[in-house]
């Protein structure tokens, strides 16, 4: 208990995490990619009709 307590206090290594971490970005732009292929065309949609009423 002494040990413990007498250690100084480390920072905790997170470089093993890294497999997680791309796993992340990888699903993350995956998703992205995906919405941006469905709703694409009607968000352009919206914004050039929203930008349209806004210049008109």
């Amino acid at each position: 208990m002494n040990r413990l307590l007498s250690r100084p206090w480390r920072r905790r290594d997170e470089r093993g995490d890294v497999p997680g971490w791309v796993m992340v970005t990888v699903m993350t732009a995956g998703l992205v990619a995906a919405l941006t292929a469905i709703a694409g065309p009607q968000l352009r949609n919206m914004l050039t009709t929203a930008l349209s009423s806004v210049g008109g």
